[in-house]
C-alpha cells in the first residue's frame, strides 16, 4: 500500500548496519525534523552523531532530503558531514531521485527514513524505494501538524523493529 512503510523504528538509531545489509540497502535518504533532531533544532538528537559515524564505518552512504529551505538544512547537514537536497518537495519524487543520483546507487539499494507518512513514506513509495518510518522525536504543537498527525494514525505501523527483534 502506498502509505505503508517497509519497516518501522522507534528512533533512527535503531536502524542497524546489519539489518541494512540483510535488506541489501547501501544508502539512506534521511529526513531532518523529528527524524534526526526536533523541529528547528540546530543540534542532532542524542546518539545521532555516533549513529552516522557507525553507518559510515559500515559503508552506508547517506544524504539528507528535506522540504525545508537552505538556511535550515545546510548548517545541519554540514554539522553531520552529509550532502543534502533542500526544498525536496516531498512527497513528490524529484528530491528523492536527485538524492539517489548523488548517492550513486541503484534505487533497489536505497531506503528513505522519516517520521511523516504523507511526505517521507509516501514519497519513498512513489519513488520505488524502501521506506523506513521512525516515530517522531517530539510532536509539533501547531494546528496544521496536529491535524496531519491525526490523519496519519490509521497508517502508523503497529510493529516496530528494535534492538531486541532485529
Amino acid at each position: 500500500m502506498i502509505f505503508s512503510a517497509t519497516a518501522a523504528f522507534r528512533k533512527v538509531t535503531d536502524i542497524s548496519p546489519e539489518m541494512l545489509a540483510k535488506m541489501n540497502i547501501k544508502g539512506l535518504i534521511l529526513d531532518v525534523d523529528n527524524t534526526l533532531t526536533t523541529h528547528d533544532n540546530p543540534q542532532p538528537a542524542d546518539g545521532v552523531v555516533k549513529w552516522i559515524y557507525n553507518m559510515r564505518e559500515n559503508g552506508i552512504k547517506m544524504i539528507i532530503v528535506s522540504n525545508n529551505h537552505p538556511p535550515r538544512v545546510q548548517p545541519f547537514a554540514e554539522l553531520l558531514g552529509l550532502n543534502f537536497v533542500c526544498e525536496g518537495r516531498k512527497p513528490l519524487t524529484k528530491g528523492y531521485r536527485q538524492a539517489i543520483r548523488q548517492l550513486g546507487l541503484n534505487a533497489d539499494n536505497v531506503a528513505a527514513v522519516g517520521d511523516q507518512i504523507f511526505t517521507d513514506i509516501l514519497g519513498a513509495n512513489l519513488t520505488g524505494i524502501k521506506s523506513f518510518y521512525v516515530a517522531p522525536i517530539k510532536y509539533e504543537e501547531t494546528a496544521f501538524f496536529k491535524f496531519k498527525r491525526t490523519m496519519e494514525i490509521p497508517f502508523i505501523p503497529k510493529k516496530f523493529v528494535n534492538r531486541e527483534n532485529r
